[in-house]
């Protein structure tokens, strides 16, 4: 299936493509090069393109010179720590789905983390116009498709579900504060 197909069906039927995403043969590998890596570029590609337009109106408003050189690192870095993220997410889920009785299955928790971002990484795309990088908030939507996913990709019992979805979506948080926080850490030279 296509990276646009999934995502289409993510976001429209996400209990059914779940079903399908479920069933599939995978390795962490496999879901990273062919879904990950080309859908979690939307943002970056997009929020390089929009800085890039942007950073002249900025250099007048604020008097500090950004060179598009800069913008793409920043763009390169965020991509690649966000991949980061997603594999150690996947690690997480993996680690906490048998404490709610669900698989601790590499391969189902790697499904679950490479496809659940899929809305944010669509949202992204608002990024390509600064003033409309607010729709980003759209994205949020991924924690839904998470929620639907988790039952059936780690079989995680579904009266533990909503627990298991929050407990992930708040080790998720912290993980991105930490990715951040490295990021920042690099990206001040």
């Amino acid at each position: 299936m296509s990276v646009v197909a999934r995502a289409k069906a993510l976001i429209l039927q996400p209990e059914q493509e779940w079903r399908v995403i479920a069933a599939e043969p995978a390795d962490t590998k496999s879901l990273f090069l062919g879904y990950a890596v080309p859908l979690s570029a939307v943002p970056a590609v997009a929020g390089f393109i929009g800085s890039a337009i942007f950073a002249g109106t900025l250099e007048q408003v604020t008097g500090v010179q950004i060179g598009v050189v800069s913008l793409l690192l920043q763009a390169i870095a965020g991509y690649v720590l966000g991949l980061v993220g997603v594999w150690v997410w996947g690690k997480i889920i993996q680690a906490l789905a048998p404490r709610f009785g669900g698989t601790g299955d590499e391969t189902a928790a790697m499904k679950l983390a490479v496809h659940a971002p899929t809305a944010a990484w669509l949202a992204g795309v608002f990024a390509i116009v600064p003033p409309l990088a607010i729709l980003g908030i759209l994205g949020l939507y991924s924690l839904y498709i998470f929620y639907k996913g988790a039952p059936v990709v780690a079989q995680v019992p579904r009266d533990k579900v909503m627990v298991f979805t929050i407990a992930v979506i708040v080790v998720g948080i912290l993980v991105n504060i930490l990715v951040g926080l490295v990021a920042a850490t690099f990206l001040r030279f």
